[in-house]
């Protein structure tokens, strides 16, 4: 008879096993498409307004821009993990327009 924690045991490695395997197909895809580039793939590139939240003593919010360093460009990668120092896009996209909080 098997035991539970030995069962748990390779769950746990098979899950890892799994994950790496998924994470370094990630990667050679990158790497392939690195090869022959496009203008939005692999990497993507925003300029976007840096806009300051600034919360106010009765409670609400006031919205400025960044008067040092207005524009902000935030690059991207055309992937599931991040890359290369670089965010995946779908996880950079639905962020771009919040507000930074103070």
């Amino acid at each position: 008879m098997v035991s539970v924690r030995i069962i748990l045991k390779r769950l746990v490695l098979a899950a890892a096993g799994c994950l790496a395997l998924v994470y370094a197909g990630d990667y050679l895809y990158l790497r392939a498409r690195m090869l022959h580039p496009k203008e939005a793939d692999p990497y993507e590139s925003f300029k976007i307004l840096r806009v300051l939240a600034i919360p106010e003593k009765n409670g609400k919010t006031e919205y400025e821009v960044d008067a040092l360093n207005p524009e902000q460009t935030v690059t991207c990668v055309h992937s599931l993990f991040p890359h290369s120092g670089s965010s995946p896009c779908w996880y950079v996209k639905p962020r771009l327009n919040q507000p930074i909080p103070m």
